[in-house]
């Protein structure tokens, strides 16, 4: 697959159904003479969890390539299962290389990615792939997309976005039987998949599941050209890197961001602008969804507080992410102390609901909302442990 001049659109792929396939009917189809030769790994920045390594090294073995980045609640959605892969058939002849491609400049921090990459519990060689030259050599646009590769260096089989773990196993051990692998001891039944909720089906745009809403100006500029941008502000949008008093118009729509006080529209987050005493400006949206996350950072590498209402109440226990915390006084509130990814909103079912996050610290820093729509709130760890 020949390399690419220009870096490919970045997307978030969607979740995908399951087939309908046993976990122990092979659907491994021969290969055909036409696949492709896996591109070679380049423009690699730095490696986690071992030496330099390249594909052509892993003649003979199984590859799974995994583009991620720490930050994507997709990708997180799906590390479970890559990490059981890795426990169940390393020692079977599965090499997998996680190629890290950042979407955010502080993703290309490599203590950052250390510091995500240990707090997941990844134990397999990572690629810091900084300057998109694996993404290129791939022609990939995906977060998150898998390549698996056979003894012969083949791509054999992809998929993109979630979903889909039973059908990936079933290649998985497919092609280390083709490379002489005995899997006789090694169960095949993989890890259970979530749901979606139901009520979710049959929504429209006003009732549908909240879009990822980015602050950055970059990316909202683009949307206001090419469709809708995520921040309904005109002034916003008049210049970049401003410091803007907004006043928020009370009423929301699904899908955009809404702001009240002073904020500094940056290229790739807005930034709280003047340091406050009591919480007077915020971010607001309105959304449906099971669970919300948002990716936040300190500004100067300091330590601030987020408090967080829903429908203009502390959060209740009920209804909090694993990142939210509770004060004597009974607000919630979310400790940002590093640039990653805060699970915020967790429901038990489909919900729509106004989210206000608020913080008096000029550190106080906004990337984007996630948002999922999974059955019983968000299906797999979304934080991750750094004690």
């Amino acid at each position: 697959m020949p390399a690419n001049t220009a870096t490919p659109e970045p997307t978030k792929a969607a979740p995908t159904a399951e087939p309908q396939a046993s976990a122990h009917e092979s659907i491994v189809t021969p290969a055909t003479g036409s696949e492709q030769t896996v591109p070679e790994i380049r423009g690699i920045s730095s490696w986690i969890n071992t030496e330099p390594i390249t594909f052509e090294e892993q003649r003979g073995k199984v590859v799974l390539v995994d583009f991620w980045t720490y930050t994507c609640v997709n990708c997180i959605r799906t590390l479970p299962y890559i990490k059981a892969w890795h426990e169940k058939y390393a020692d079977k002849g599965l090499v997998i290389v996680g190629v890290h491609t950042p979407e955010f400049d502080f993703e290309k921090d490599r203590e950052n990615v250390i510091e995500a990459s240990e707090g997941f519990g990844l134990e397999y060689p990572i690629a810091q792939d900084n300057d998109f030259g694996t993404w290129r050599a791939f022609n990939n646009r995906y977060w998150p997309a898998k390549y698996l590769v056979d003894k012969d260096g083949l791509i054999r089989y992809t998929h993109f976005g979630e979903g889909a773990y039973e059908e990936t196993e079933l290649w998985i051990r497919g092609l280390l039987e083709e490379a002489g692998a005995d899997l006789s001891d090694i169960s095949a039944s993989t890890l259970a998949e979530p749901e979606y909720d139901d009520r979710v089906r049959g929504t429209d745009r006003e009732t549908g599941l909240t879009r990822e809403i980015y602050a950055g100006f970059e990316r909202n500029y683009s949307a206001l050209l090419s469709s809708a941008p995520y921040v309904l502000h005109q002034e916003y949008y008049e210049e970049e890197d401003a410091e803007i008093f907004y006043t928020d118009p009370g009423e929301y729509r699904n899908h955009f961001l809404y702001l009240q006080g002073l904020w500094r529209n940056e290229s790739e987050r807005l930034v709280h602008a003047r340091e406050t005493e009591s919480y007077e400006d915020y971010l607001a949206l309105k959304f449906n969804a099971t669970s919300v996350n948002a990716v936040m950072s300190p500004v100067n590498g300091g330590e601030y507080d987020v408090r967080v209402l829903l429908n203009d109440e502390p959060i209740s226990p009920e209804a909090a992410g694993t990142d939210v915390m509770y004060d004597d006084d009974g607000n919630a509130y979310i400790v940002v102390d590093s640039a990653r990814m805060y699970h915020i909103v967790n429901l038990p079912e489909y919900q729509s609901h106004e989210l206000k996050l608020s913080s008096n610290s000029p550190e106080f820093s906004l990337f984007a909302y996630t948002f999922g729509a999974y059955d019983g709130g968000e299906p797999a760890p979304t934080g991750y442990d750094t004690n």
